[in-house]
């Protein structure tokens, strides 16, 4: 039986309690020992099967007691409340990873993920600038997020720094930035002045498209 076919473009934002530069894109070990973060996107384009995601914005934060390859994770996933009930059941099927390659990323979360939490629909507000690195992330009641430029710590100049992975699970590139982040839901933390990365993504069965 052939795969599903299912497609996900739209804006990344991945937010952590790290240094910038985030250490796991170089296979380091988180900056403080652990990780806790989100990932949100806002979906330009999108579908599972016939199911149209256009336009839905979701979320996911996480708890890794180390680094995320050693596993042991625990996630709660966030859903617009917008999504009707056959586009959350697309949503999950995807996250999921069992219609996903071997080594692409929800495929890899699946793995590293021992722990999900009851999922939330709630609300979103969620605005995006990749050049400016500037972006924010509503989920209304549980989780927010900012973003705005690395700043030189002597001019107060935003400093500009760019990530490039061909060969990313996640992204292909993307510009780094600074965050703060306040989590309330199940997985609670607060940050400021940590990493972000924000990207354009297309995901698919087979991994990183764009």
């Amino acid at each position: 039986m052939a795969a599903p076919d299912w497609r996900l473009e739209g804006e990344w934002i991945k937010n952590c309690n790290c240094a910038f530069g985030c250490p796991c894109d170089f296979n380091a070990r988180p900056t403080n020992g652990f990780c806790k973060g989100l990932v949100g996107m806002r979906i330009t384009e999108g579908h599972f099967e016939g199911i149209k995601l256009d336009g839905l914005c979701f979320a996911a934060t996480v708890d890794f007691p180390g680094a995320l390859h050693e596993g042991n994770g625990k996630m709660q996933p966030i859903i617009d409340e917008r999504a009707t009930p056959e586009q959350r059941q697309a949503l999950f099927n995807i996250f999921s990873g069992k219609y996903s390659a071997e080594g692409t990323m929800f495929q890899i979360l699946s793995l590293i993920v021992t722990t999900i939490h009851d999922p939330l629909f709630v609300p979103f507000e969620f605005s995006f600038d990749k050049n400016g690195r500037v972006a924010k992330l509503v989920a209304k009641g549980v989780l927010e997020t900012e973003v705005e430029p690395i700043k030189n710590p002597v001019t107060g100049a935003p400093h500009r720094i760019q990530v490039v992975m061909p060969e990313g699970f996640e992204h292909r590139g993307a510009e780094v930035a600074s965050a703060n982040i306040n989590s309330t839901g199940a997985i609670k933390f607060e940050t400021k002045g940590t990493h972000s990365s924000l990207a354009t993504v297309v995901q698919t069965p087979e991994g990183v498209a764009a």
